[in-house]
């Protein structure tokens, strides 16, 4: 009977030592691979019949072995004082020399010092190892010893030894580079973006790119090995979808017909919900032909999921074990369940539906305080039916300055056409406007007991309709947590990591550019709330949905709903209210007439996630091969032309803009996706 080899992968359960020091991300891949390791030669054989019951085992851990099949004995990073006296082979890359005496060499692993040998008789692998240039890949041989005593250095793992070399290789020799493979070297994005493959080897992409792969295959554990999960591909090649973001366009053969990249895989999903495969997930390619932010790119990738038969609480709790059993170690645990608002308290505390939770300065309602005011844009607000007088509490606002103060007015009224006051109840220093001084004392007083005011604070208020009031100060509660940690002031803690679900979204909004009709504020297949289906017919805008977002730190990271599976009721949300044509969803109609299941899902976000997770500035830096804040490839210029004979199969023909003579004259009429 043939025998089965098991390798599971698991997260690192050692934390960072302060010794790590500089060499922080090093000494993190050399820990992940340390924790992995087990003594080589020990291969744990199963028979055919044992497979099954292995699989499920997570007390029995196999660990990578990251020199199998290769030339190489050990990695540099991972050789340490146990390993001295043994003869190694290492390849990498020569990351600096010095006085050619010691070279370093670097792999995705760590670092280790290499002596250059300088007897006569070595004078060969002496010539390679001087002569090299930086970067460039060499292999080598030799034996382990100790670093001699007071040359150890505590701020690298492997300090404490070092490789007497007897041969050597050049496998390959580096040209000049255009900027030095060095993390503390800085680089502007659009040439990391450029020169690409050089960026990855840096410490932080190696670091980066690594933790996103832990942290997928932890998450692929959690749903197939322990929770029945199906693992299942679905079509890159779609149709169009309404409503959503806009689509990239593929041409087809046939004239005038085309495919659409799909913006997630949502419709499918629910189809394999209609096929009886009720417990569904996709590490899934999505794409959106929009405007590029620092946490979007035309092509991402999500954590898909449905099931079939659960409610909104079911994928909630899913959520929360699958973030807990695949977060890194080297962070502070997950802690579950996660707090829950709903859209309209997250809209009336934090102004927004997407609140960073690590901070207070919520928004207050001080309507009643302010009933009897003698401020006149105040005065006219409360007049109004639907006026209110909101208000939020700047801790120590004094380190605030008068032209912060000036930019944060100027802020409301350019972007909202909002007034906004800023009022200083208990400073010592005359700051209070003309406005501000004229809040009756007993007001003032009332101010201070509601938003619970301490020496220093500042309240900026403003009036009006609720969600307008909130929305600007929602936005300014975040703009001066940015001032005052640029001041020295620590709100959002780094090392805090704060989630939430926001739950009750409208299921429908007006549209922008024409108020008097509705579009989905999710999607049109989210189901709306049970309490609210008579509201369908007769008021349609008060309608709540199943439809519940996870927010980190003030990111969304990701979002579901509970699906409509009845075929009338997802006919009459599309053509009556969302005058929507039906032709276009026909197929997912007809299958949800033939018996669909009861089923629900969500998707995570993994580029953003895995953002948030490393600290990286940019969801870029979590991404092998990004594409540019445009949405261009700068490695290999993507988007390119075609030249005419190659779109003709395509029944495809440019327009050119009449300022683009000379482009096209030199490009000899090529195709430009761009035009």
């Amino acid at each position: 009977m043939r025998s089965a080899c098991i390798s599971v992968k698991l997260g690192i359960r050692e934390r960072l030592s302060p010794s790590c020091g500089s060499n922080m991300l090093s000494c993190w891949l050399s820990r992940l691979c340390r924790g992995f390791s087990t003594p080589t030669g020990r291969i744990t054989h199963l028979s055919r019949g044992s497979l099954s019951r292995t699989l499920v085992l997570s007390s029995q851990r196999r660990i990578p072995e990251f020199s199998s099949f290769v030339a190489r004995t050990n990695t540099c990073g991972e050789l340490r004082s146990s390993h001295l006296g043994q003869e190694v082979t290492l390849c990498g890359w020569i990351q600096y020399r010095r006085q050619n005496i010691f070279l370093v060499l670097r792999d995705f692993h760590g670092l280790v010092q290499v002596v250059i040998p300088q007897e006569e008789s070595a004078a060969a692998v002496r010539k390679i190892l001087c002569e090299a240039p930086v970067e460039s890949v060499v292999q080598v041989s030799g034996t382990v010893i100790s670093r001699p005593p007071g040359q150890e250095n505590p701020k690298m793992p492997t300090g404490e030894i070092e490789i007497k070399v007897k041969t050597a290789e050049l496998l390959n020799s580096c040209k000049k580079l255009p900027f030095e493979v060095k993390d503390f070297v800085k680089k502007t994005e659009a040439l990391r973006l450029q020169y690409r493959y050089l960026d990855l080897r840096s410490f932080q992409m190696q670091y980066n790119l690594r933790l996103r792969s832990q942290m997928v295959m932890k998450m692929r554990e959690y749903l197939c090995n322990l929770h029945g999960f199906v693992d299942i591909e679905t079509p890159t090649l779609f149709k169009r979808t309404p409503g959503g973001a806009k689509e990239f366009v593929i041409p087809s053969r046939e004239p005038g017909k085309f495919y659409c990249l799909p913006q997630s895989p949502q419709q499918f999903k629910q189809l394999l919900m209609v096929g009886g495969l009720d417990r569904y997930f996709q590490v899934a390619r999505c794409y959106r032909d929009e405007g590029s932010r620092p946490d979007r790119q035309p092509e991402f990738t999500q954590i898909d999921i449905e099931m079939s038969f659960v409610d909104q609480t079911g994928i909630q709790r899913l959520i929360e074990g699958l973030l807990q059993y695949s977060w890194p170690s080297d962070k502070d645990p997950v802690v579950v369940p996660f707090p829950s608002l709903t859209f309209a308290e997250a809209l009336a505390s934090y102004g927004t539906d997407k609140p960073d939770t690590r901070f207070g300065m919520k928004i207050i309602d001080i309507s009643d305080v302010l009933r009897n005011t003698e401020v006149g844009f105040l005065q006219d607000a409360l007049s109004k039916p639907q006026g209110t007088v909101k208000a939020i509490c700047i801790s120590e606002g004094t380190y605030l300055k008068r032209k912060d103060l000036e930019s944060i007015r100027k802020f409301a009224a350019d972007h909202f056409n909002q007034e906004v006051l800023p009022v200083f109840p208990k400073a010592s220093r005359n700051w209070n406007s003309p406005v501000a001084q004229s809040i009756l004392e007993e007001q003032r007083s009332g101010l201070i007991r509601l938003m619970e005011i301490r020496e220093d604070d500042v309240v900026l208020l403003t009036a009006g309709e609720h969600k307008k009031a909130c929305s600007v100060l929602g936005k300014l509660r975040l703009e001066c947590a940015d001032l005052l940690e640029a001041r020295g002031l620590v709100l959002r803690d780094p090392t805090l990591f704060s989630f939430l679900w926001v739950v009750d979204f409208p299921l429908f909004l007006p549209k922008e550019e024409n108020p008097g009709e509705l579009e989905s504020a999710h999607h049109p297949f989210t189901a709306p709330h049970p309490s609210d289906i008579q509201l369908l017919y007769t008021e349609p805008e008060k309608v709540r949905s199943q439809h519940y977002d996870l927010v980190l730190n003030g990111s969304e990271i990701g979002g579901g709903s509970i699906r409509i599976h009845d075929a009338e009721l997802q006919r009459y949300i599309l053509a009556t209210l969302l005058k929507e044509d039906v032709k276009l969803l026909s197929h997912l109609l007809q299958a949800l007439d033939f018996g669909a299941p009861p089923h629900g899902g969500i998707a995570l976000g993994l580029d953003r996630l895995i953002c948030l997770v490393t600290g990286a500035p940019s969801i870029r830096d979590v991404i092998a091969f990004p594409k540019s804040f445009k949405g261009h490839d700068l490695m290999s210029n993507a988007p390119d032309s075609l030249p005419p004979e190659e779109l003709k199969p395509y029944h495809i023909q440019v327009s050119w803009p009449a300022n683009s003579e000379a482009e096209k004259s030199s490009l000899n009429q090529p195709y430009c996706p761009e035009s």
